[in-house]
Parts: structure tokens; sequence; C-alpha cells
């Protein structure tokens, strides 16, 4: 059981220091471009990986596929897109921590969609984490959100929240007939193959765009320890200790990515960014508990 838990806090580390890989790369590639080499790399290994299972790719029923391309939209293409534009200009601290309301959106995705019921607990922690992060995106000064201060780096950081909440909802409705590694492995397909266009067109407008060797490193980080390796270990952690435990350990990513921030990109940390974290993983936890 010390292994699952090791594995899991590890997770955290990596999906923490996909901010720092995704702020070195966003300063050197186009956002299309970066998305589309992210996830061809992890293609090639999640394919390489389950071929090495016993249980092989399955093909999909013709019902399958809308929710497949859906996914590949959402989770691949348009999260990606986001992250990588929000992370030219807004540092990987700042990122975390207003990524870190992805359960808020998922909570109340699902209240919308789905109908499922919120507690006063939830309540209290999703009015809890908008508060928070309404705190870092104004940098302390909510009055901006009303006089079109906020940046587009936040703007689209905030993209990757609502992309992230549509991929759940409808990967929980693909899960209902896929396993997690089916359902992942094929929305990374669509999404790559969705990206490779447009990351053509990039480069032929641009030019080709040399990579250095530290982005180099970085896409391989993203594409194989963040996509591939950090899945694999979240799902070994649900399988062992179930969901509900597991989404708890979520909240130290942005933790993680506040500190790495801190450690490889000199990034400072005000108190008002400090205040604001601290209210969003307090609002996180709150939407998570059970």
């Amino acid at each position: 059981m010390q292994t699952i838990y090791l594995k899991l806090v590890l997770t955290m580390a990596i999906w923490g220091g996909t901010f720092i890989a995704g702020r070195i790369i966003a300063q050197e590639i186009s956002p299309f471009t970066a998305s589309f080499y992210r996830f061809a790399i992890a293609t090639i290994c999640l394919i390489f990986f389950i071929y090495r299972q016993p249980a092989k790719l399955p093909k999909l029923k013709t019902h399958q596929i809308p929710i497949i391309i859906l996914l590949g939209f959402s989770g691949v293409f348009a999260y990606n897109v986001f992250f990588f534009l929000g992370l030219q200009t807004i540092a990987a601290s700042r990122a975390g921590l207003i990524i870190a309301l992805n359960p808020v959106s998922i909570a109340l995705s699902s209240r919308l969609i789905f109908k499922e019921k919120l507690t006063s607990l939830k309540i209290i922690g999703i009015a809890i984490s908008l508060l928070g992060v309404a705190f870092i995106i104004t940098e302390g000064d909510l009055t901006t959100l009303f006089s079109g201060g906020v940046g587009k780096g936040e703007l689209y950081i905030l993209g990757c929240v609502g992309s992230w909440g549509i991929y759940s909802l409808a990967g929980k409705k693909a899960m209902q007939e896929l396993s997690s590694l089916v359902t992942t492995t094929y929305a990374i397909i669509v999404g790559t193959i969705t990206l490779l266009p447009l990351a053509l067109q990039e480069q032929f407008k641009q030019g080709i765009q040399p990579i250095t060797p530290l982005s180099c490193l970085s896409l391989l980080y993203l594409g194989i320890l963040g996509t591939v390796v950090a899945f694999n270990w979240y799902y070994d952690g649900i399988q062992a200790i179930g969901a509900a435990k597991a989404s708890i350990f979520i909240n130290l990513v942005p933790v993680f990515a506040l500190v790495f921030g801190i450690i490889f990109l000199q990034e400072s940390i005000s108190s008002i960014l400090l205040i604001g974290g601290s209210l969003v993983i307090t609002g996180v936890s709150l939407v998570n508990k059970k």
C-alpha cells in the first residue's frame, strides 16, 4: 500500500511539473505544434504499452465514435492549445493554481448536465474556490473582473478548466463501455490527428521552428511522464484505494506547480497568490469531500 501512495504523490509531482515544462516550451514553440509534438510522443508510447498487454486495443463500435471524437477535441486538442497559449504569458505557478479549479468545473457541469445533487458542503467549496481563482487572476483587485482587466493568459487557462470539464463528463459516459486506458488512448489518437493539419499550417507560415535541447526534454517529459506514466500510476491508485481517496491527492498538483515554479523558473510568489491558492485548494478539498 505504501508503494501506491508513493506512486500517487509522484504522479502529482509529475503533473505539477507539466506546468514548468509547458512554460519552457510555450516560449519557443507555437501552441498547435507544441500540442501535436506532445501527443504524437504520447500516442506512440501508449500504443506500444497497450500492445504489450494481454488485451489489445479493441475496435470501436459505431455509437462510440462520436463520444471519442468529443474526448479528443476537448481533452487533447482544446485543453492543450489553451494550455500553451496561456503559458506564453503567465507564470507556471499561477496557471497551476487556476487549473486546480478543475474539480469545481466538473461538479458544476455534472449538476447542469446530469442533474447530480450539490450538497451544502460542495456549494461552499465551489464558492471558496471561485473566490480564490478571482484573487489569482485579478491579483487581488476584484474590481478588474468588471472592467476588462483580466489578462488573455488567465482566460486561456480558464479555457483549460472548461475543456477539462467537458472531457471528464464525456469520459464518464465513454467509460461505461470502455476501460480508462482504451478511452484515453483513442482520445489521444483523435486529438493528435486533429492537431496535425494546424501544426503543419503553423510550420508553413512560420517556417520550421528550431527546438532547443531543453524544449526537447520538456516535450519528452510531457509526452512520456506527464501523459503515459502519470496516467497509469493514477489509475493504479484508483484501482487500489478507490477513486474518492485517489482524487484527494490531486490537491497536491498546484502545490508542486508553485514550488517547482519557484525552484526551476525563479518565479516570484506574492501574498495575493498564496491567499488565492489557499482558497482554491481549501474549496477543492470541500468539493471532493464525501
